[in-house]
């Protein structure tokens, strides 16, 4: 018998590669599994500007999807894992996380120059307060250009002269099929990225046991732990999605949890890196001390600058 699931995502081109990308790998493992894609528009894909990500709409990207999945309307969601809060609403619950993609930024320059060969006063778009800091703090001399929109759109905006060169998250670049776009992936010495980014996750009510058993087959221990430690870390800092702060962490060989953190003030002349490597187990014990550490160092003041 043909069991049949409903799959909520954004509507953009790269949410539902995502989404599309989940499917398939839901189906290897049950190859009588019928999904289907639900495309779900959220705040912030109508209102798509600065004041929409306010403290007051820290979900903007998932509130719309989460209100689906707790109605029952569909039973999965599927989100960039940077999207998602790190307070979830109650009656639902992260019920896998895939092994992350690239975690890196990747510049996209007109004239093919990489970071360190952009000319003074050279146009870089973002809309990101965390890209933006960072470049600003290893390159003062460029100026960053307020860019909106999808990756097609701020591409276009790119290839029409609005800016020299734009900074996007390869993972996004790949999975739409444009890695050949990429200029230089940026080394996390230069540009760390935002929390959870390059990874998914995967949605579904909390008192669903059939459907978390379904979707935990596409769980990566791995990336788990690195995701979890990286959103402790922005929890204890009270990050929003307007806070420049980022995170990457990773299990090394020997087991270890190794963390790098950054905290800026909004114009990049403050900023403050720290990185922690731990054998403990719990991954938001991990986040959370490195969070500590920068706090102790004056993160609270870098972060009242914003």
């Amino acid at each position: 018998m043909t069991h049949q699931i409903l799959v909520g995502s954004r509507g953009s081109a790269l949410a539902l590669a995502q989404t599309n990308e989940i499917v398939a790998a839901l189906r290897e493992f049950s190859p009588d599994l019928s999904c289907r894609v639900v495309p779900i528009k959220t705040t912030g894909d109508i209102q798509p500007t600065p004041e929409a990500r306010s403290v007051e709409n820290k979900s903007i990207f998932t509130k719309e999807i989460e209100d689906s999945l707790i109605k029952g309307e569909i039973q999965l969601a599927v989100h960039s894992m940077k999207d998602l809060t790190t307070d979830l609403p109650p009656e639902v619950t992260i019920a896998a996380v895939p092994r992350r993609a690239d975690h890196r930024d990747a510049l996209v320059s007109r004239g093919k120059h990489k970071f360190d060969e952009l000319p003074g006063g050279a146009r870089v778009g973002t809309s990101s307060p965390r890209r933006r800091t960072q470049l600003l703090a290893a390159r003062s001399d460029l100026n960053i250009e307020e860019i909106h929109g999808n990756v097609d759109t701020r591409l276009r905006k790119l290839d029409s002269g609005i800016c020299d060169s734009i900074v996007l998250a390869a993972a996004g670049l790949e999975r739409l099929g444009l890695k050949k776009r990429v200029t230089e992936f940026l080394s996390t010495k230069i540009m760390l990225p935002a929390v959870g980014q390059g990874a998914l996750a995967i949605e579904a009510r909390a008192n669903d046991p059939e459907t978390l058993g379904l979707a935990s087959r596409l769980e990566d221990r791995s990336t788990r732990r690195a995701v979890e430690a990286e959103r402790a870390f922005a929890r204890k800092l009270g990050a929003t999605c307007r806070t420049p702060i980022a995170a990457y962490a990773r299990v090394q060989p020997d087991g270890k949890l190794a963390i790098d953190g950054m905290v800026s003030s909004g114009d990049g002349r403050m900023l403050l890196r720290g990185q922690l490597v731990s054998n403990k187990s719990v991954p938001d014990e991990v986040g959370e001390e490195l969070a500590e550490s920068l706090l102790n160092k004056g993160a609270q003041s870098v972060l009242e600058a914003v």
